[in-house]
């Protein structure tokens, strides 16, 4: 019986209050359990202080229950909260309605951590959305929707809407101003002062290698990216504006490609929108380690960009030895790569 483990539990861990069994026993946390929370739920306490495993029960709480559960994740002694904490995560996604409430909890403690579980929930929803979308779109995949989804996977709480919204306010903008009538250097021109000058974006080269430089939400709050997620933004502009804009994965950077009746232009976002003729990017790839492929300046499609990025920041959180972070982006990796 859970109620049993728990009373075994806080025996087991006498000297975290010094206190005898008799009064353990009278102590706020487990009257209320014994009170209020219906027996029958298991949980594995092999040991009291490691990661437990739980079995989803099979009938709902009821509101006092869900409060005792709630009491319980104030608890000073680590083990029980633990043990609370995978009770709560056997009833899935169904506890968050519940939990919700108590983001606002007086205990500081109990909102932190049920702040963490709700977030949690969150962030296992993105994962999965984004792995199935992965899983059943083709080469031609919705490249902006994928990228919000990507974003959603480790900041789970963002309003994509409201980021989209700010997209369309800056395709507005640009709509009055530029005369569409005008040469591809001088509509290019009118984007580029736009979106570096006056919305200040630009290439993170201090800090190159940091995740959030691949993730829309806070290159577009921080106005600082890298070239993938630069181009993205740039892109995703210019689509809204009917601008004929593809992505050029060259190998060590990426740039957008213009193709205009006269003649391509290429863009580097990452350095506050240069415009490149051909001939400069065949120029710049014989002077590295790659040499001059002409593949090289082909357009990439929607979902092998996408995999470069989550490739990109699979390198970084390996560096970073975030391993829970590695292992999530290998897995979509392996998603994007079928």
């Amino acid at each position: 019986m859970f109620l049993n483990k728990i009373f075994t539990l806080f025996a087991q861990t006498c000297a975290w209050r010094n206190l005898p069994e008799q009064e353990l026993a009278e102590t706020d946390q487990f009257q209320y359990l014994r009170l209020e929370f219906l027996p029958g739920i298991r949980s594995d306490l092999r040991n009291p202080m490691s990661r437990h495993s739980t079995t989803c029960p099979k009938n709902a709480l009821s509101a006092s229950q869900q409060a005792a559960l709630v009491k319980l994740l104030g608890d000073d002694d680590e083990a029980v909260v633990q043990t609370i904490r995978g009770t709560i995560l056997s009833y899935g996604k169904n506890a968050v309605d519940w939990l919700k409430p108590h983001l606002l909890h007086s205990d500081p403690k109990v909102r932190r951590r049920v702040r963490g579980i709700v977030r949690g929930f969150a962030l296992q929803s993105a994962d999965n959305e984004f792995l199935a979308f992965c899983v059943r779109s083709g080469e031609d995949l919705d490249i902006e929707r994928s990228a919000w989804l990507l974003a959603k996977t480790r900041f789970p709480e963002i309003n994509v809407e409201g980021y989209q919204a700010l997209l369309d306010s800056f395709a507005t903008d640009l709509r009055r101003r530029i005369d569409f009538s005008d040469g591809m250097d001088c509509i290019l021109a009118t984007v580029n002062g736009y979106l570096f000058s006056e919305k200040g974006f630009v290439g993170n080269e201090e800090d190159y290698y940091h995740p959030d430089n691949s993730y829309l939400n806070c290159v577009m709050d921080q106005r600082i990216g890298n070239p993938i997620s630069l181009c993205l933004i740039y892109l995703f502009v210019a689509r809204r504006l009917q601008l004929p804009a593809v992505g050029i994965g060259m190998p060590g950077h990426f740039l957008l490609r213009f193709q205009f009746s006269t003649g391509a232009v290429f863009v580097d976002a990452f350095n506050r929108g240069k415009l490149l003729t051909k001939a400069d990017c065949v120029k710049h790839l014989t002077q590295t380690s790659h040499g001059f492929l002409e593949g090289y300046l082909a357009p990439i499609s929607a979902r092998r960009t996408i995999l470069r990025a989550c490739s990109n920041l699979h390198q970084i959180y390996k560096e970073l030895e975030e391993i829970d972070e590695t292992a999530r982006l290998q897995r979509y990796i392996i998603a994007l790569a079928k």
